[in-house]
C-alpha cells in the first residue's frame, strides 16, 4: 500500500509540474526557440534555425554554443521559458544528466540523433602531411604513459613528436582542443585517447581487472602544455592553427570541411578523415550527434513542433539535404526514419517512474 500511495504522489507531482510548466510557459509571451550546447552541433543547428526563420512565420530560433555539458545543465535545471527547450550535444546524454532532469521536473526528454561526425587532428594547410595512430595519441597527451618496466606509469616526458614515434615531424607537441565541457573532448577520449591505450596490453587487462585505474590512465590528458584548452570557438582553434603551423587542433569534421582550404586532417590508424571514410565506419575516431528536446515545451513554445520536423526532414538531413553541405553526415535510411518517426510522435527518451 505505501508503495502504491508513493507512486500515486509522484505521478500527481509530475502532473502538476507540467500543468504549472505550461501554464508559465503559455502566459510568458516567449515566442521564440531556445537552444543551447555543443560548438560541434552549433552550426547545423544555426543552419536549420535560419532556414525555419526565413521559410515560416515563426521567429528565428535563437542558438548559444555553451558545449554539451553546460548545455546540458542549463538544460536540465527545469521546466518552463527560463529553460532552454533544446540543447545540442555531440555525446549521448548521461544517466546522471537523466536523473538530474528528473529531479527538476523535466521528466520527459526527446532524444533526437541527427547524424555522424568525425573528430580530426588538423593542422596548417601548408604544414607537413602526418599519419597518426592512436597509440601516437594517446602517448602524446596522456598524463602518464608507460616506463620501462612493465606496469610503470611515469609522467610524461615526450617533447616532440618524433620522441612518440621517430616516423614523426621532430616539432614540439603542441594540440588545442576543446575543454572538459565539450562533448567532443569526450568523445576524443574514449575514442582516440582509449584507442591508444588498449594497444598496450597490460593496461588493457586492467579494464576488467580494475576498471578505475584504466579510465584513469586511458582518461586523463596532460596539463603541462602540451594540451591548450582552446575554448568552445572551433573556428578559433581554425585560426589559430593558420598562425602557428607547428601547432594541431581537435574539432569535428564539419569544420575542417568548411575550412578546407586553411587546415587539414591527419590520418589515424591509416584512414583519412573524409565524409565517405566516416559515413561508411573506417574512420576510427568518430561519433553520433544528437540534440535533446523538452516534450512539455512541444505545442507551447511557438514554432517548436514546427521547428523539429524541419530539422528531421530529408531536406535537412538527407543524403543531399543541405546539412550534408555543412558537412554532417548522413544516417542510414532507416535509421533516419525511426528517428523521424519517433519524433513526430514525441516519444520520450525517459519517462519519470520508468
Amino acid at each position: 500500500m505505501a508503495k502504491r500511495s508513493t507512486a500515486r504522489v509522484l505521478l500527481a507531482s509530475t502532473l502538476l509540474t507540467l500543468l504549472t510548466a505550461g501554464s508559465v510557459l503559455a502566459q510568458s509571451g516567449r515566442d521564440y526557440i531556445f537552444i543551447v550546447g555543443s560548438s560541434t552541433v552549433y552550426p547545423f543547428s544555426t543552419v536549420v534555425a535560419e532556414r525555419f526563420g526565413r521559410g515560416t512565420d515563426f521567429r528565428t530560433p535563437k542558438v548559444e554554443s555553451t558545449g554539451s555539458g553546460g548545455g546540458l545543465k542549463m538544460f536540465c535545471d527545469g521546466v518552463g521559458v527560463d529553460f532552454p527547450d533544446i540543447t545540442n550535444s555531440s555525446r549521448a546524454i548521461k544517466d546522471s544528466e537523466i536523473e538530474t532532469c528528473a529531479e527538476n521536473g523535466v521528466t520527459e526528454i526527446i532524444e533526437v540523433r541527427i547524424g555522424y561526425d568525425g573528430i580530426v587532428i588538423a593542422n596548417a594547410i601548408a604544414a607537413p602531411d602526418v599519419a597518426l595512430t592512436r597509440a601516437d595519441i594517446f602517448l602524446a597527451l596522456a598524463a602518464r604513459v608507460p616506463g620501462e618496466a612493465e606496469g610503470e606509469l611515469i609522467d610524461n616526458p615526450y617533447e616532440t613528436w618524433a620522441d612518440v614515434n621517430p616516423d614523426l615531424p621532430d616539432i614540439g607537441i603542441e594540440v588545442l582542443g576543446p575543454p572538459p565541457t565539450s562533448g567532443t573532448r569526450d568523445a576524443f577520449v574514449e575514442l582516440a585517447m582509449e584507442g591508444g591505450c588498449q594497444t598496450i596490453p597490460w593496461i588493457r587487462a586492467l579494464k576488467s581487472a580494475d576498471k578505475d585505474r584504466y579510465q584513469e590512465i586511458c582518461h586523463m590528458i596532460r596539463e603541462d602544455g602540451a594540451f591548450v584548452e582552446a575554448g568552445e570557438n572551433d573556428n578559433l582553434i581554425v585560426q589559430k592553427l593558420e598562425a602557428n603551423p607547428e601547432a594541431f587542433g581537435i574539432f569535428g569534421f564539419s569544420f575542417l570541411d568548411q575550412n578546407a582550404e586553411t587546415v587539414k586532417g591527419a590520418s589515424v590508424d591509416g584512414v583519412a578523415p573524409t565524409f565517405e571514410a566516416i559515413a561508411d565506419g573506417d574512420y576510427p575516431v568518430s561519433r553520433p550527434l544528437y540534440f535533446y528536446v523538452k516534450k512539455a515545451h512541444v505545442d507551447v513554445i511557438p514554432g517548436l513542433r514546427e521547428f523539429l520536423r524541419e530539422f528531421t526532414s530529408e531536406r535537412a538531413w538527407g543524403e543531399e539535404g543541405y546539412l550534408s553541405d555543412r558537412g554532417l553526415i548522413p544516417m542510414p535510411d532507416e535509421e533516419r526514419r525511426q528517428v523521424a518517426t519517433n519524433v513526430r510522435e514525441l516519444t520520450p527518451l525517459t519517462v519519470a517512474g520508468d
